[in-house]
């Protein structure tokens, strides 16, 4: 197997864990971003540390763009006393719309498949103009372009990884 290739399905079997432990049947970018974050000493994790987004400050945004999409529709996770999201079958989740776009936009942002690099990945699931992700990512007050710059960055400096 590839670097690439175990880089690829350890994030996705990662994403799959952060998926049932939120009660999603599907991996979504999300998932995937807090998969790549969770991968010490790669350069997406580094990238993302950069930016003051290590996976605990990614699951933090992340709930904090859930409060704030509740609140869109005049709901508050305070006023209700929610249980834990409960976890779907032991089937393992499909890749979901957001997941599988994330993934194609990696995959098309490296000329060959040879060329391919853990921190495409990332750039994949950060090219997203809509959706939680950036929606996250802006609520944490992340600069979106300086953050896909600094990925860019490490992919031209980093033939090997």
């Amino acid at each position: 197997m590839s670097p690439i290739d175990a880089y690829l399905h350890t994030v996705i079997m990662e994403a799959a864990t952060e998926a049932r432990r939120q009660g999603s049947a599907t991996i979504e970018a999300q998932h995937l971003l807090l998969a790549v974050a969770a991968q010490e000493g790669t350069a997406p994790q580094r990238v993302l540390a950069s930016a003051g987004l290590d996976y605990q400050a990614v699951l933090a945004a992340l709930d904090r763009e859930f409060d704030h999409s509740l609140s869109a529709v005049g709901v508050s996770r305070a006023a209700f006393n929610l249980p834990r999201p409960s976890m779907p079958s032991k089937r393992p989740p499909d890749i979901g719309a957001t997941g599988k776009l994330a993934l194609e936009r990696a995959f098309a942002s490296a000329p060959r498949k040879k060329d391919l690099r853990p921190a495409h990945v990332l750039l994949g699931i950060l090219q997203a103009e809509v959706g939680t992700v950036p929606r996250a990512l802006a609520l944490a007050g992340v600069d979106r372009a300086d953050l896909l710059n600094r990925v860019r960055d490490a992919i031209a400096g980093d033939g090997v990884e």
